[in-house]
C-alpha cells in the first residue's frame, strides 16, 4: 500500500512505483495526457497504481472538518448591498430591463436574443451611494435548476412579466423557486407601453397565483415599467431599496468568505474562470479555496467591468482566476487554511466521484435508441454532455434527466466545459454513452477516435434542440432527414485586414478539401464561435472552387472579420440521408438543427 496527500508528478509517480519514466509516459498518452510537466490528477495517478497492483490510500486528516461552517460574528454585521435576482418567463424582458438599469447593452450578445448564461452585476445608484448586486438568470423552462441557484443566493427577486402576454408557465416557475426560496418578490409588469398593454389582466393572473398586488389589497408591490422606452425604472430601483432596508440585510466582512458559482468557463489565456457571489466575509486575491471538487489559490479577482480588485466583500460578483479546474454553477467557494487542506478536500471530493464513473457499462447511437427500448435492452441511457459554460451544461443535464420514463433511465454520467476530446470518445465507449455537444466541437482525433469505437457524437447550437431530438428517439419519432458531412479543415497561418473587403486568413488545408459552397464553422480552442458561407476562396490572386490537402489559401467569411491565428475552419455540408427504419411508426421529419 502506498499513500498520497493529492496530485503528483511525473517524477514523484516513477518514485513512488518504482516505475521507468517512458513507462509512465506511454500510460498517461493511452489516458489522452500529452503534457507530462504538469502535476497529474489523482483519479490518473490511482489508475496507473491500479495497473500495477498497488493500493492507494489518500490522506484527508483536516480535510472536512475544515468544512464546517464558521459561526458569525453578530457584533461585526454591517449592512450589504441586496441580492436581486431577475426571474420570469422567455422573452418578457428580463435582460432588457437590466440593460436598462445599467444603460449599456447586453441583450445584442445572446443567441436569437434569448440569455443562455448567467450574469452577475453590481450597480451604483447615482446620488445616494448605494449598491444593488443583480443576477440575470435565463427564463426558459430548461434553466430551471439554474433558477433554483440563483434563489438560493437571492434576497430579492423581480419577477418580470410582460403587460401584453401575462403569466406564462415559466412565470410560475420563476413563483414557486422564489416561494420556496422564502425570498420577496416584486412584480415588474413590463412592456407598459406596447399597444397591447392590459395590466389589469396581468394582477388578476398574478392574484390566482398568491400574488395579489398591493393595490388590490394585498402585500405583493407591483411597479409598472417599459424597459425599452426606460420608463419609471428609478421606481423599480427604490422599491428594491425600500424592501431591502425592511429586511435589514448584513454579513460579516471579516470572517473566511464563503460564495457561491455563478457561473465558469475555461479561458485560454487565464485558464479556469469562476464568477463567484460572495455571500460572507472577504475574498481576497492569495486565499486558498475549495470550490466543489476542486481547489486552488486566488490568483486574481476582477469585477464586471474587467477592472481588477485585490478583495471582495459580501455581494460582490468577482470572476476568480486560479483554479485547478472548472467549477459547476452552483458549486459552494470556501476560504480554508491552506492549499494543503484545499487539495486534501479536492481529493477526498474527486474520490468519492471517481466511485461513482466507476459503476458505468458500454455504448449505443440516437438513431438505434428506439428498437434497442422496442427490444426491451435499453434500460439505461448514459449521456455525456460538454459545452462552452457550466450553466448551460446544467441546464441541458436536468432538462434530459427529466425525459427518463417507465422504460429508459436517463443518466449523465459526465459533463464538464471545454472540447469534446479523446477522453470524453473513451469513457462513453467504455460506458455506452451518447456524447452531446453544446456550442462546441470534437477535436479532428476525438471525431477519428469516435468513428473507429462507434461513438455517436451530436453537437447542438440551441439548447431546446438537442432536447427536442432525444425525446423523439426515446418515442420512436427520431427519423433524421440530414447528416452533416465534414468535406475538410484548414488552419489559419497567417490574418490579413484588407480596406474595404474585411479580414481575410491566411489558411493552410491541413485535411479533405475546402470548397467555395461549403458551409464553414470557425472553431477556437474546440469551441465553436462562427458557422456561416464563405466570402471569398482565393489560391494566391485567383478565385477558386476547392483547395485541397496540404495547399495554401486565402479565406473571407461572410460577415465575421474575428479570424485568428490558430483558428481551424471546418467545412462541411449536409446531405440527405434515407430515414431510419426504427420502426412502424417512424415517421419523416424536418431536421431542426
Amino acid at each position: 500500500m502506498v499513500t498520497i496527500e493529492g496530485p503528483l508528478s511525473v517524477k514523484e509517480v516513477c518514485d513512488l512505483f518504482k516505475l521507468q519514466r517512458i513507462d509512465v509516459i506511454k500510460k498517461l498518452m493511452n489516458f489522452g495526457i500529452m503534457n507530462v510537466n504538469q502535476r497529474l490528477p489523482l483519479e490518473v495517478v490511482i489508475k496507473i497504481a491500479e495497473e500495477y497492483k498497488y493500493t492507494v490510500k489518500v490522506l484527508t486528516a483536516e480535510a472536512e472538518s475544515q468544512m464546517a461552517e464558521e459561526a458569525d460574528d453578530h457584533s461585526k454585521m454591517v449592512p450589504r448591498p441586496p441580492i436581486v435576482t431577475i426571474m420570469g418567463h422567455v422573452d418578457h424582458g428580463k435582460t432588457s430591463l437590466l440593460d436598462a438599469i445599467r444603460k449599456t447593452n447586453v441583450v445584442e450578445s445572446e443567441d436569437g436574443g434569448i440569455t443562455q448564461h448567467i450574469g452577475a452585476y453590481q450597480v451604483d445608484l447615482p446620488g445616494s451611494g448605494q449598491r444593488i448586486t443583480f443576477l440575470d438568470t435565463p427564463g426558459h423552462e430548461a434553466f430551471t435548476q439554474m433558477r433554483a441557484h440563483g434563489s438560493k443566493v437571492t434576497d430579492i427577486a423581480i419577477l418580470v412579466v410582460s403587460a401584453d402576454d401575462g403569466v406564462q408557465p415559466q412565470t410560475i416557475e420563476a413563483i414557486d423557486h422564489a416561494i420556496a426560496a422564502e425570498i420577496p418578490i416584486i412584480v415588474a409588469i413590463n412592456k407598459i407601453d406596447k399597444p397591447g398593454a392590459n395590466i389589469d389582466n396581468v394582477k388578476k393572473q398574478l392574484a390566482e397565483h398568491g400574488l395579489v398586488p398591493e393595490d388590490w389589497g394585498g402585500d405583493t408591490v407591483c411597479v409598472e415599467v417599459s424597459a425599452k422606452q426606460r420608463i419609471n425604472i428609478d421606481g423599480l430601483l427604490e422599491m428594491i431599496l425600500l424592501v431591502s432596508e425592511m429586511r435589514s440585510l448584513k454579513a460579516d466582512p471579516t470572517r473566511k468568505a464563503v460564495g457561491a458559482v455563478i457561473e465558469s468557463r475555461l479561458d485560454k489565456g487565464f485558464g479556469p474562470v469562476a464568477t463567484i457571489l460572495i455571500q460572507k466575509g472577504t475574498l481576497q486575491v492569495g486565499d486558498p479555496v475549495i470550490v466543489g471538487c476542486t481547489c486552488g489559490k486566488v490568483r486574481s479577482m476582477a469585477n464586471a467591468r474587467g477592472e481588477k480588485m485585490a478583495r471582495a466583500i459580501p455581494s460582490t460578483p468577482v470572476e476568480i482566476t486560479g483554479l485547478d479546474e472548472v467549477p459547476q454553477a452552483g458549486d459552494k467557494l470556501k476560504v480554508v487554511t491552506s492549499e494543503k487542506v484545499a487539495r486534501e478536500i479536492a481529493t477526498h471530493r474527486q474520490i468519492a466521484m471517481r466511485e461513482e464513473r466507476m459503476k458505468l457499462k458500454k455504448h449505443i447511437s440516437l438513431s438505434e435508441l428506439f428498437s434497442e427500448i422496442q427490444n426491451g435492452k435499453v434500460k439505461d441511457l448514459n449521456i455525456i454532455i460538454k459545452g462552452d459554460v457550466a450553466g448551460s451544461i446544467i441546464a441541458l443535464s436536468d432538462s434530459l434527466k427529466k425525459l427518463s420514463n417507465d422504460k429508459v433511465r436517463v443518466n449523465v454520467i459526465h459533463n464538464n466545459v471545454g472540447a469534446i476530446t479523446e477522453n470524453d470518445i473513451l469513457l462513453a465507449a467504455a460506458s455506452n454513452a451518447l456524447i452531446i455537444g453544446f456550442r462546441v466541437r470534437p477535436s479532428a482525433l476525438a471525431e477519428k477516435l469516435a468513428e473507429t469505437e462507434k461513438v455517436d457524437v451530436k453537437v447542438y447550437r440551441i439548447i431546446y434542440d438537442a432536447i427536442d431530438q432525444i425525446q423523439q428517439a426515446m418515442v420512436g419519432m427520431y427519423d433524421p432527414t440530414y447528416k452533416e458531412v465534414v468535406l475538410g479543415r484548414a488552419e489559419v497561418r497567417q490574418v490579413f485586414k484588407i480596406s474595404h473587403i474585411g479580414t481575410i486568413g491566411g489558411c493552410q488545408v491541413k485535411d479533405g478539401k475546402i470548397t467555395r459552397d461549403a458551409t464553414i464553422r470557425v472553431v477556437r480552442d474546440g469551441i465553436e464561435i462562427y458557422e456561416g458561407k464563405l466570402k471569398s476562396l482565393k489560391r494566391f490572386k485567383d478565385d477558386a472552387k476547392e483547395v485541397t490537402n496540404g495547399l495554401e489559401c486565402g479565406i473571407g467569411m461572410d460577415k465575421f472579420n474575428d479570424i485568428k491565428e490558430g483558428d481551424i475552419l471546418e467545412a462541411f455540408e449536409m446531405q440527405e440521408v434515407k430515414p431510419s427504419e426504427m420502426s412502424g411508426q417512424a415517421q419523416s421529419k424536418e431536421n431542426r438543427r
